[in-house]
């Protein structure tokens, strides 16, 4: 205690005193000091204001060093508080979207006669008002036995955004780049596996798989998986996508962009359905019919467009695909049906102010086996996990009209086991 004539003032860490015309420092004392303890009851503290602070101080540096920021593959960084990064990434650029996420009268003109009514029902009801399309397909036999928004569905496609993983993964699954369990980096330590990065939808795992393939790999097992060629099989209004004779630049990213978010790439529903039928029936890629009228579907013989050899990959990436609807990109699906385990694969991308969304899967049962690709346009609410909701809102209503129950007829029984053979 430093004595100032009648006064009895306390040093502070980091305070100064003025006694006598001298400016004293922290550290410095006056040329009284009292030795008496401090028997004051406000002043029990058995710590300094100095040591106060210095373990103030230390406290804050601890929590301080424990708040590191996570930063995922895609640059954004999260963590429980708030940097000053993420405060100002919220007034940077926002896409503007110039395509409305929904509509009224998509079902206008589409040809049903031939169409499985329950099915066609099931798919309007799910679909809603939202601006988009529904495929259902039948795996065994390559019939699409409902098509909602006929116009959208046969048009020249759209970018497939994380869809195209599934190709991908199967090409390198066939050329032995990776297995299952094989752990891709994704840069520093971080690592991943195919059940993952499929579940996940992760962009860096692709990419990096992507380049190891290169784009000769890549395009070929594209084309084989029938994207780049009409789906179906003489049907009307059809349109074949597009895909690229060469990579695509290296300033829009290249083969890795093109292996994680399909870019350069245009797929139709179509195309997108008929692969996962042919995941679904273990290999065989069907072209795809739609009957028109009834006696289309008396007569309804299923056409082989080839045999793929991917039977003892599909196991490889059915963990992944169920991932996806459990835990991971699709998992809105289970707001909505839960009853029958669902396989998928999601995707979201946007270009020229419109926004997609797709979502392609089936039912793995015993009976009632169905493939349903929902794709979307729009803007902000569309993207792929609304289009996997959309998927369980039908998978719902198949389920409570009986489509799922073992010993239920299937609409082509009676022609799947009869099929018209390969078409050139």
């Amino acid at each position: 205690m430093v004595k100032l004539g009648s006064r009895n003032l306390r040093l502070g860490a980091i305070g100064l005193i003025f006694a006598g015309g001298l400016l004293l420092a922290p550290g410095m004392w006056a040329a009284h000091v009292s030795t008496r303890p401090n028997t004051s009851k406000t002043k029990t503290s058995k710590l300094s204001e100095s040591q106060r602070t210095k373990r103030r101080m230390r406290h804050l540096a601890r929590g301080r060093s424990t708040a590191h920021p996570t930063v995922t593959l895609t640059g954004t960084t999260t963590s429980s508080h708030l940097s000053s990064a993420s405060v100002h990434s919220r007034h940077r650029y926002r896409e503007r979207f110039s395509t409305s996420s929904f509509a009224e009268g998509v079902t206008s003109g589409d040809v049903t006669d031939g169409e499985d009514p329950v099915v066609r029902q099931a798919a309007i009801d799910a679909l809603s008002n939202m601006n988009g399309t529904v495929v259902a397909i039948e795996p065994t036999s390559g019939r699409v036995l409902a098509m909602v928004n006929q116009k959208l569905a046969l048009s020249s496609g759209a970018q497939p955004c994380s869809t195209i993983k599934l190709s991908v993964a199967l090409a390198a699954l066939n050329e032995g780049v990776i297995s299952k369990e094989t752990q891709v980096s994704l840069g520093g330590r971080s690592r991943m596996n195919l059940t993952e990065a499929l579940a996940h939808s992760n962009n860096a795992y692709f990419e990096a798989v992507g380049r190891k393939l290169g784009f000769e790999k890549v395009a070929y097992y594209a084309h084989l998986y029938g994207l780049g060629e009409l789906a179906g099989y003489d049907i009307s209004g059809e349109q074949a996508g597009t895909y690229p004779e060469e990579v695509i630049p290296q300033k829009l990213g290249g083969v890795g962009k093109m292996c994680s978010f399909g870019e350069g790439i245009s797929m139709t529903p179509l195309q997108l359905g008929a692969m996962v039928a042919a995941i679904a029936n273990g290999g065989t890629l069907y072209y795809l019919q739609h009957p028109a009228t009834p006696e289309e579907i008396t007569n309804f013989q299923p056409r082989i467009k080839r045999q793929l050899d991917i039977a003892p990959l599909i196991p490889e990436i059915s963990d992944g695909m169920a991932g996806a609807v459990q835990y991971g990109t699709a998992r809105r699906l289970g707001l909505n049906f839960s009853e029958e385990e669902i396989l998928g694969k999601t995707g979201t991308c946007s270009h020229d102010g419109t926004r997609f969304g797709w979502f392609a899967s089936y039912a793995n049962t015993n009976a009632g086996r169905i493939v349903v690709v929902v794709f979307l346009e729009g803007g902000r609410p569309t993207f792929g996990p609304k289009a996997a909701e959309i998927a369980g809102v039908m998978y719902r209503n198949l389920y409570d009209h009986k489509f799922f129950l073992a010993g239920a007829p299937n609409p082509s029984d009676a022609t799947a086991t009869n099929p018209a053979g390969s078409v050139p």
